[in-house]
């Protein structure tokens, strides 16, 4: 999903609780008095009298109990909300997204890459850019984070897309069966080869070869890929007969080759035929933005796999995009396969993220979603001599957040406590001592 600008008119506390979602989902709250947002969410007390004239044009996302309201107003009603509320409120968005013009590439190809964050947003400028062109990419970024899909939407927007896509990992293959892998053999080159075989290069012909981890390429190995790029020719193994290939190369490695050069481990002269036009795929610490649209998508091919249906509580949401993600998507990629397991079709919630995972607000000191709706639901403290009662600001906030998940729940305590990461019993004792038992 890409992300949409969302004009939000609501009354608290639906207003906050509203604010908390569309922040989780990625998206962006538009200021009453901007012109640049793409869709309307009415919910609970949205004073549809304040909407201006182009307002007024935007497609609505409604509660239930405004949609009658929004269409004698003569609004677009473009979906109407129901329970869970953050799944619907998701799906929504996520549909409208596909409709709404610019929202894809230009060449409106899905290519396959998430890119929200300003980081992933320059890396896909750079993809369509080189895609048309025949030149050779150099990928560089930590491990896990996503340069083969990279490298798979360069080849997708390409005039080989037609042709194969043929990916070799350099550091998974035993050196001495690499030149074999890559360039092919025939029968009685050596014990085991009972039959001619092609090598990648060929199987590559009029496609694109992609070369992962080409750092961990032994020193003599390196010698023999220079000639292939350089000449577009090579010779399987045991055999005279040079062979041509038209390959595009796309190489990618998360090792500093400058370092390996320097070290004597890798050659200069195959850095520079490789390094034409470099590409920094970030890992996702600098991505966080990124991580509810992965979210989405993981979850999607989750089902469609029939691992499981995972569904992700907002709070649950926000505790991912702060935890460090040294293992990157890969690692994200893991923990959600395990939550479709263990948590079939049910919310899942911050309490039940693996203890590592689960993170509060405040660890993360770089936010990756700038939500200035919820900057206004929570102001700043006005300090003066007398200063300000913390405790009764704290309580004041539980009992507000208690209501909301509960509202959010349908007075169902054992779903609000997940939403809120806590135990229902300790919800409940909560409940009782600010005298809401009775009021849900």
């Amino acid at each position: 999903m890409k992300p949409v600008t969302v004009l939000l008119s609501a009354a608290e506390p639906q207003a906050a609780l509203f604010a908390e979602m569309i922040a989780a989902l990625g998206c962006r709250q538009a200021d009453n008095a901007s012109s640049d947002a793409e869709a309307l969410v009415l919910a609970e007390g949205g004073d549809i009298a304040a909407l201006s004239a182009a307002q007024r044009e935007l497609p609505v996302i409604a509660m239930p109990s405004q949609r009658r309201t929004a269409e004698k107003a003569g609004l677009a009603v473009f979906a109407v909300l129901s329970t869970p509320l953050f799944d619907s409120l998701l799906h929504s968005l996520r549909r409208l997204s596909a409709q709404l013009p610019g929202h894809y590439a230009e060449n409106n190809h899905d290519i396959g890459i998430v890119a929200h964050s300003e980081p992933m947003r320059r890396l896909q400028q750079l993809v369509q850019q080189v895609a048309a062109k025949s030149v050779t990419v150099m990928l560089s970024g930590p491990s896990g984070a996503g340069k083969e899909v990279v490298a798979r939407s360069i080849h997708q927007l390409s005039a080989r897309s037609a042709k194969a896509f043929v990916p070799v990992n350099c550091g998974a293959i035993p050196r001495e069966l690499l030149e074999s892998e890559l360039f092919g053999h025939e029968r009685g080159a050596f014990t085991g080869a009972i039959s001619s075989r092609a090598g990648r290069f060929e199987l590559a012909d009029g496609g694109t070869l992609f070369l992962d981890e080409i750092g961990d390429m032994p020193l003599d190995m390196q010698v023999k890929i220079l000639r292939a790029i350089q000449e577009k020719c090579f010779e399987r193994v045991g055999s005279n007969t040079t062979r041509s290939a038209d390959v595009r190369i796309i190489a990618a490695t998360h090792r500093d080759l400058p370092a390996m050069i320097a070290a004597g481990e890798f050659r200069e002269d195959l850095f520079y035929r490789l390094n034409v036009f470099p590409i920094a795929v970030p890992g996702l610490a600098q991505r966080r933005e990124d991580i509810p649209a992965l979210v989405i998508d993981i979850s999607e091919q989750l089902a469609q796999d029939g691992v499981g249906e995972l569904r992700l509580s907002p709070a649950a949401l926000a505790s991912l995009q702060c935890h460090p993600w040294s293992g990157n998507v890969r690692e994200l990629a893991n923990l959600l396969e395990r939550l479709a397991i263990m948590y079939n079709g049910e919310m899942v919630g911050f309490a039940d993220l693996p203890e590592a995972y689960r993170w509060e607000m405040d660890d993360w000191q770089q936010p990756a979603i700038e939500d200035v709706a919820l900057q206004r639901s929570t102001p700043r403290a006005k300090f003066s001599a007398g200063g300000i009662d913390l405790k009764a600001e704290v309580r004041e906030l539980e009992i507000r957040r208690i209501r909301e998940s509960l509202e959010y729940a349908n007075g169902v305590v054992s779903q609000a406590a997940k939403q809120l990461g806590l135990q229902r019993t300790t919800l409940i004792e909560k409940m009782r001592k600010y005298g809401l038992a009775n009021k849900c």
